[in-house]
């Protein structure tokens, strides 16, 4: 469905629960909460699944949205999530309606909303709110501020484009305060997470004639450093500022034993078919996937894929 159609469906119906993925990114929590917001303007019931993985740092204003205790939705939609694995820790039941910008979506729900072209989920979300009840309200901005400029980088990844841009402006225009979110997720960090920096940095490996830059990121680095999760926001992108690298691979500890590993590339190469290789998927320049061994052993099989990949 289109942007009309999706508002038309919502128009329609209440009581809502809206998804946001495993490991909740500014992305999916914003661009979920000012949906549901903007649903609330409309006079509906809507509500955010209270997702446990939410951290310190935004949870002060997603809180507000999620479903009480024992709430019984009518309609489940999902926001920003892929595929069925992603579905927030704790949720089970079928999904009605995806909100979605990731190429790779696995197509689980009833109807889908897929924007492709869409550098944030939030982008989408922005037109599904004008057709549904005109422009955002200021707290709407706001959250899909936080989307867009987490999702961008505050607005330096390749994915940044002119309609970024164009619908920033237009959510700043809205009441978005830019001066508070731009400080608060991207110029102020924790003592925690600058020594972490450190030690990611001093991680880093290269390979294919520096072309192909490598982060791990163990539990025991985040103990040395004295950081906790809510110091672990985009990760992904400090592997990323190597000079001369065009493939960026930051690999985490993940529970059991396994990784978490975020991928992202310029155009020359497809870190989406690299994940997928895994089990994962995303965008062709970023992308993430799950692998049952430890970090220093998932580095040698991506440098492994990489090289079927790019051949």
């Amino acid at each position: 469905m289109n942007h009309a159609e999706c508002a038309a469906w919502l128009r329609e119906r209440d009581g809502f629960l809206l998804l946001t993925h495993r490991n909740p990114d500014g992305d999916t929590l914003g661009s979920a909460a000012a949906l549901c917001s903007a649903l609330r303007r409309c006079g509906k019931e809507a509500f955010l699944y209270p997702n446990p993985e939410i951290r310190e740092k935004l949870r002060p204003v997603i809180l507000p949205f999620f479903a009480p205790e024992g709430y019984a939705p009518r309609h489940v939609l999902a926001v920003d999530v892929a595929a069925e694995r992603m579905f927030p820790a704790g949720f089970e039941g079928p999904v009605e309606l995806c909100i979605d910008h990731h190429p790779s979506n696995t197509r689980y729900a009833g109807e889908l909303l897929l924007d492709p072209d869409r550098a944030a989920c939030g982008e989408a979300v922005l037109e599904v709110i004008r057709h549904l009840c005109g422009e955002p309200a200021p707290e709407e901005a706001d959250l899909l501020y936080i989307a867009l400029s987490t999702d961008c980088g505050c607005f330096q990844y390749a994915n940044t484009d002119a309609r970024a841009f164009r619908d920033a402006a237009d959510l700043i225009e809205a009441g978005a305060d830019i001066r508070k979110w731009n400080q608060l997720l991207f110029r102020k960090a924790s003592p925690g997470r600058i020594k972490l920096e450190g030690l990611i940095y001093g991680s880093m490996s290269f390979h294919h004639e520096g072309k192909v830059v490598v982060a791990l990121v163990t539990d025991e680095m985040l103990r040395q450093a004295g950081a906790t999760e809510d110091d672990c926001d985009d990760l992904a992108g400090l592997a990323g500022r190597v000079e001369g690298g065009e493939v960026s691979i930051t690999i985490r500890d993940w529970p059991g034993g396994a990784s978490k590993v975020s991928v992202r590339s310029g155009e020359s190469f497809d870190s989406c078919a690299l994940c997928a290789r895994f089990g994962g998927g995303g965008h062709r320049m970023a992308s993430g996937c799950n692998i049952p061994v430890p970090p220093a052993q998932a580095r040698e099989l991506l440098l492994q894929a990489i090289d079927e990949v790019w051949a």
